[in-house]
């Protein structure tokens, strides 16, 4: 187990969420977000996962507790990838990755650059002029990702971007994610209820128990980066994976 990162980028204290219907969806939640970490938040479907992710991200208040940023939070500083792409299908690859500077009032002619960086970045160079409904669901993801790079944010949230994916591109977008991390120097919160997909991705893991939510365990995963096949099938992730899985059953009381 491990303790507080230094140089939080955002803290969780006792934060709690409850919402009209009455339902508990998190409670005494404390989490600490360190800078340039690629933290997981595992747990099962429930457990207030995608709650917490969406209270960092502004779209709600705590009932409870507070959200501190220690060094103050500008809006164009989060990116937010959502579980479903959410594109425009009128719109095209362009225009859907132009949206949010649209909202703040950027043109595409004045931001057109940015826009083709974000495409290269996630592999979709050429792709600008398709739309949606000539994209795969993988490639659907990517633009969804560029439209969340497009701002340059220094933390990017994800809430379970691959899980309705086929295990080949889930398999690839880890491995895209990852390199985009590394290179950029991003702090990424990433929600995911795969042991696998946490433990590949994660330099720390916070594991989640429902009803209510909070965190039972946070957990160091010690291997170094670049991380490909070979970490895949070796000793120490096969260790991570039983230590983990381990926290998971016992955040559910199995």
């Amino acid at each position: 187990m491990s303790g507080s990162p230094p140089q939080a980028v955002v803290r969780l204290e006792e934060v709690g969420k409850t919402f009209s219907s009455g339902t508990v969806a998190l409670q005494g939640l404390d989490l600490a977000v360190g800078r340039h970490e690629f933290l997981s938040l595992l747990g099962p479907s429930g457990c207030g996962k995608s709650t917490a992710l969406r209270l960092i991200a502004g779209l709600g208040e705590p009932t409870s507790g507070r959200i501190v940023w220690p060094e103050g939070r500008a809006r164009n500083e989060v990116g937010f990838v959502f579980q479903e792409p959410t594109l425009m299908p009128w719109a095209t690859v362009l225009d859907n990755v132009h949206l949010p500077l649209r909202l703040a009032g950027r043109s595409r002619r004045s931001v057109e650059d940015d826009l083709l960086e974000a495409l290269a970045m996630v592999g979709l160079a050429g792709f600008e002029r398709a739309y949606p409904r000539e994209l795969s669901g993988g490639m659907k993801m990517r633009v969804s990702i560029a439209r969340a790079l497009v701002t340059r944010p220094k933390l990017l949230l994800m809430d379970e971007p691959f899980a309705a994916l086929d295990e080949i591109t889930r398999l690839r977008l880890n491995n895209d994610l990852l390199a985009l991390w590394q290179k950029q120097g991003w702090t990424v919160v990433f929600v995911t209820h795969s042991v696998y997909e946490s433990v590949y991705l994660s330099s720390r893991i916070a594991v989640m128990a429902a009803r209510p939510g909070r965190i039972t365990a946070t957990l160091d995963i010690d291997a170094p980066y670049p991380r490909d096949e070979a970490f895949r099938t070796s000793q120490v992730y096969n260790q991570h994976c039983r230590i983990v899985s381990k926290a998971l059953h016992e955040a559910m009381g199995e």
